[in-house]
């Protein structure tokens, strides 16, 4: 008995986290503007849309289990907003908070005031802070005069840090702050991938230092009138109501529990794409919005090089735990919170002061705390069950923070698999990846040219702007 045969579309989008969402969002728009409509189906393995973009409301309390926020420097994710009409629910990060911590011989050491990405920018906060040694401090002074490395190849984060900083700039400032976003180790991290304004500000202007104090020298001014934007943003009832409105807006032919088990070329042309009901969807194109490895999974038979490519690419497991207390049994921290860097070798990446960060996170008199491990820095915490986790938490809070008050709930999420790292020569193996992809077959998503909520939606955007160019080279 062969598959039953489903109606045609211009486009099949595999995965309903942010970048699949976007792309949906985005083949919309602009086929709307082209007067010609888009007919296009969005499957989603999972039994809800946003991928690991989930919200929980808990007891008054709004707990991230994903990302909590994004950067205002890259525009997408607030244009986004505003397109859907939830600009006014965007709440920024609360600027009196900004102070970041970073244990530094098992002690909280406030970050220097100045530091800009890992620049030191004013003077006396750097020379007195107990964070860097005097030689250490030395070492980073001497940037200005460090010859410009030309070229253009890539390196790793380390080996860039520590040629133009030193190491202790690496160990205690580089690596918890820029691997931590990414979850890397900072040894294998591509700078080009990851952190590319370092090497544009390093040829441009000869050093690191010279080019951020002159980027800010010439920064332009705000619109007449306008307030500037926090350096951070979210909404006032989590990052989900991001993803739930795309989800809600959409008018595709959206199926969550959809598991795609086949992708074949159609000899009549365009692309088969089986699912685990048995039914064949007929598409001119496909959009894998999934992880590298099962993008990799399913295109081994069409397109095997681009396959093994994507295979390629490693994925770290990582995890959160969010606790609430009451605020009387919390020090009074006025932070964001606090990194960890590798060198301390403890079972914990990071602690986030989530109701310090944003307001409407907690409910009055309460606070809520956000303990992040796994990734590359602690696997091993990963494979600790819940309860001998959250004992493990627990001590690590009283050890650091002072906070040895039994918490009023936690909640615990682990992303296994979650997050692709970004090894040096990511962009060339990307490039290669996309070269070796078949007419009518993309991949987009946090596997590839950027892991933030604005990266991907750029790279929905992006995604669905060369689909609908080829569907109109070829008509609709």
């Amino acid at each position: 008995m062969s598959a039953p045969v489903s109606p045609a579309y211009d486009a099949v989008i595999i995965g309903g986290g942010i970048a699949g969402l976007s792309t949906a969002w985005y083949l919309e728009r602009q086929a709307g503007a082209a007067g010609a409509p888009v007919r296009y189906a969005l499957l989603e393995s999972a039994d809800r849309w946003g991928g690991k973009v989930l919200t929980e409301q808990a007891d008054g309390f709004v707990v991230e289990a994903g990302p909590d926020s994004f950067q205002t420097q890259k525009p997408q994710a607030v244009q986004l907003a505003r397109e859907l009409g939830i600009g006014d629910r965007l709440l920024g990060s609360n600027e009196r908070n900004r102070k970041t911590y970073v244990l530094n011989n098992g002690r909280p050491t406030p970050l220097p005031d100045g530091v800009m990405l890992i620049v030191p920018t004013r003077f006396m906060p750097f020379v007195t802070s107990p964070l860097i040694s005097p030689l250490g401090k030395l070492r980073m002074g001497l940037e200005m005069f460090i010859p410009a490395r030309r070229g253009g190849g890539d390196e790793t984060l380390a080996e860039f840090v520590t040629r133009r900083l030193g190491r202790e700039a690496l160990d205690k400032i580089a690596e918890p702050l820029m691997s931590g976003i990414h979850n890397s180790d900072a040894g294998k991290q591509s700078l080009l991938a990851t952190f590319p304004r370092f090497r544009a500000l390093e040829e441009q202007y000869g050093s690191l230092t010279r080019g951020i104090l002159e980027s800010r020298k010439h920064a332009p001014a705000p619109a007449a009138g306008a307030k500037p934007l926090p350096m951070f943003m979210t909404f006032a009832g989590g990052t989900a109501e991001l993803t739930d409105a795309l989800a809600a807006r959409l008018s595709g032919d959206l199926r969550l529990r959809c598991t795609v088990w086949q992708i074949e070329a159609d000899p009549a042309g365009g692309y088969s794409v089986t699912t685990d009901v048995g039914e064949r969807l007929h598409t001119r194109a496909v959009v894998l919005a999934t992880p590298a490895y099962a993008a990799a999974s399913l295109l081994t038979g069409i397109a095997p090089q681009a396959a093994n490519d994507l295979a390629a690419i490693r994925y770290v497991s990582t995890g959160t735990i969010s606790l609430a207390f009451r605020q009387a049994d919390v020090p009074d921290l006025r932070s964001s919170g606090l990194v960890v860097p590798r060198g301390e070798r403890r079972p914990i990446n990071a602690i986030t002061y989530s109701s310090l960060k944003f307001d409407q996170r907690a409910p009055d008199g309460q606070v809520l705390i956000r303990v992040f491990f796994g990734g590359s820095r602690s696997p091993q915490t990963m494979e600790l069950d819940d309860a001998s986790l959250l004992v493990v938490v627990r001590s690590e809070l009283k050890m650091l923070l002072g906070i040895a008050a039994t918490p009023q709930f936690h909640r615990i999420y682990r992303w296994h698999l979650s997050n692709a790292q970004y090894d040096v020569g990511h962009l060339e193996r990307v490039a290669a990846i996309e070269n070796a992809l078949p007419a009518g077959m993309y991949v987009t998503g946090s596997a590839y040219r950027g892991v933030g909520l604005p990266d991907c939606i750029m790279q929905g955007q992006e995604t669905a702007a060369r689909v609908s160019a080829e569907l109109e080279e070829h008509g609709t």
